[in-house]
């Protein structure tokens, strides 16, 4: 089976790996207001049923839905419900996770997750990192270090619980990205995207209380179409950016979700200050963020020209 090959064209990937970024820092604070009325797992499942809808949709408008999967064997059907359930145990864990912590915190160490993924990258996919990745990547780490210390010791022993289980979540969300990218030898993101929300949307069914959401108010409403329209666009942008973009570089940019986080929180508490409350974070916790954002342009931007060439030599071998 051979390993998927990135595009080459790094800008356009460059692109859908920010939208993504934008996405997920804007969710925490949309989430987390949504949670007023509505439970974790109503929200998520709610997220996972209108993304399936509109993408089946979507594919139902180009063609047959569901021809993409006929030709598939079982060890790539395999493959596809795996990366479902980790995409799933993602959600599960970080929102359990976020329970005992900030978003802003939360965004943070879920960072692990692009960071395993880029290593991942390393050693299934044989992707080679210059010096200034290795560079980038060194400073997110103590970047994210610097930061957790300092927001360990503003908060209770409830804290350290839920950091364990965001970096659960990063684990299981790393196996989910490094499978989706090996599964676009034979299916296109769009495919894969739709068999990961129906199966999702499926599992959680059960546990879901529909009939909260008919209660909600009109802001709670608009809150909880962003939340699921976000899902669909983060992850449609994600699943692009790595068929067009090394997962290393995707990963790097990433990394700056936490910081775009902070700054969506501080705007939202200073128009609405009742919303949501703002983020605690002390000098230490800044000069992490900004090693975090350091890094992941030192990761992303350092050695570009030797990159444009590498991803050239790529497409030239498909």
């Amino acid at each position: 089976m051979g390993l998927h090959q990135t595009s080459g064209r790094w800008r356009y990937g460059l692109l859908l790996a920010l939208i993504t970024a934008g996405c997920w820092a804007t969710l925490p604070v949309a989430l987390k207001v949504s949670l007023e009325q509505v439970d974790a797992i109503t929200l998520t499942w709610f997220r996972f049923l209108v993304a399936a809808v509109l993408m089946g949709a979507w594919l139902a408008w180009r063609g047959s839905p569901l021809a993409p999967y006929r030709s598939l064997g079982t060890k790539h059907r395999w493959m596809l419900a795996f990366a479902g359930l980790m995409l799933l145990g993602n959600y599960v864990f970080y929102l359990l996770g976020v329970q005992h912590t900030t978003p802003a915190n939360a965004q943070l160490l879920i960072q692990l997750a692009p960071l395993l993924m880029a290593l991942g990258g390393i050693v299934v996919f044989k992707e080679r990192f210059q010096w200034g990745q290795w560079l980038g990547l060194g400073l997110i780490v103590s970047g994210l270090l610097l930061f957790f210390d300092e927001q360990r010791q503003g908060h209770g022993d409830g804290y350290v619980h839920g950091a364990l289980l965001v970096v659960l979540a990063a684990v299981v969300w790393a196996m989910y990205a490094l499978i989706q990218k090996q599964l676009l030898v034979r299916l296109s993101s769009p495919a894969i995207l739709w068999a990961i929300y129906v199966l999702s949307a499926l599992v959680l069914w059960p546990f879901a209380s529909p009939s909260v959401l008919l209660k909600v108010d009109g802001l709670h409403a608009a809150l909880l179409a962003y939340c699921a329209l976000n899902t669909l666009v983060a992850y449609g942008a994600f699943a692009e950016a790595l068929a067009h973009w090394e997962a290393s570089r995707v990963s790097a940019i990433l990394a700056m979700t936490p910081v775009l986080c902070v700054a969506s929180v501080a705007a939202v508490h200073a128009l609405w200050p009742t919303l949501i409350a703002s983020e605690r974070i002390g000098l230490a916790g800044w000069i992490g963020a900004g090693l975090v954002v350091a890094g992941s342009a030192a990761a992303s931007l350092l050695s570009r020209s030797k990159s444009v060439e590498s991803v050239a030599a790529e497409g030239e071998r498909a």
